[in-house]
């Protein structure tokens, strides 16, 4: 079975809600720069191009947007704005990367390890996740990888109550990569189909988190004689730039092949998408449009762009 019919029906109509705010802040100024004129020039280009970096698009995907741009512009001479509209959502479609459908293997479990930093939605991701597998018929269960905070273990303990699944954990200050072992042995004895892991957001220094994500994706490995099937970074949208160096951080140490954004209907700047997938050449693999369990849907990077520019 492909991954992508795990989803329900796509549903546009949310992502359109929750790009509003990104859709007033981006289009509304670039209708406003078109007024009074009849033709393309480069002072449009120039605005336009503040325009994208103000958006969180960042400036070194903005400037292959611009240039992409000039080079269209030389060669049509005479785009007006709607035409321009189309080129900018064909050039933008092209950044991004696709959400390929992935097939589960016949090995159980699939095993999803989740990163981020704290604060960034992703218990609740997770939750999101288990709660969308266990909906499709699926036995999910979840390991609390994030030892250093009780607050991490407490959040998933309510949430897999409230989805009846589960939570495989240690108490505060065990150690992390123990948990995993555990969970992995629960999964494999009770023939779980995903098994979602939580790790630490945060650890006194970068270096010994990053050691503790390599011992965790050891202890897989061993245990089960392949890796993660998925590591999943979370990055929240809300914070703009700050995602794109967190995810650098992270992408630079750890072994992601996916990524989610999260609180995108909180934000007018969600050009981060834009950035993200474009600079780190990584698929968005989720988009959480709102705090219900429901709100998570696979990245559509076509209905994305429709729903920013249209």
């Amino acid at each position: 079975m492909s991954f992508l019919n795990f989803f329900d029906r796509f549903n546009k109509k949310k992502l359109d809600d929750s790009l509003l705010k990104t859709k007033q802040n981006f289009f509304s100024k670039l209708s406003r720069i078109f007024v009074g004129k009849s033709r393309i020039n480069s002072e449009i280009l120039d605005q336009i191009e503040e325009l994208l970096i103000s958006s969180d698009i960042g400036i070194k995907t903005t400037i292959k947007i611009i240039d992409e741009l000039e080079t269209r512009v030389k060669k049509e001479k005479y785009l007006n704005s709607d035409e321009l509209s189309l080129m900018l959502k064909n050039i933008i479609s092209n950044l991004l990367k696709d959400t390929p459908p992935i097939n589960i293997p016949s090995t159980k479990p699939y095993v999803i390890l989740v990163v981020g930093v704290n604060g960034v939605g992703k218990t609740t991701t997770i939750a999101k996740l288990a709660n969308m597998y266990k909906k499709k018929g699926f036995s999910v269960a979840l390991a609390a990888g994030d030892t250093y905070r009780a607050a991490a273990i407490e959040q998933l303990e309510i949430w897999t109550k409230r989805i009846n699944i589960p939570l495989i954990k240690r108490s505060m200050g065990s150690d992390p990569a123990s948990v995993i072992y555990d969970s992995i042995s629960y999964s494999k004895d009770n023939q779980v189909d995903f098994l979602i892991i939580d790790t630490a957001g945060r650890l006194h220094n970068k270096i010994n988190l990053m050691n503790e994500l390599e011992k965790i994706s050891n202890v897989i490995e061993k245990k089960l004689s392949y890796k993660a099937n998925e590591v999943l970074l979370v990055l929240d949208a809300t914070t703009g730039q700050n995602a794109v160096n967190q995810a650098r951080e992270f992408i630079s140490k750890t072994n992601v092949n996916n990524i989610v954004l999260t609180k995108i209907d909180g934000t007018a700047k969600g050009g981060i998408v834009i950035s993200v997938s474009d600079q780190f050449n990584i698929p968005i693999k989720y988009l959480c449009l709102g705090e219900k369990i429901d709100d998570i849907q696979l990245f559509n990077k076509d209905e994305f762009v429709d729903s920013l520019l249209k």
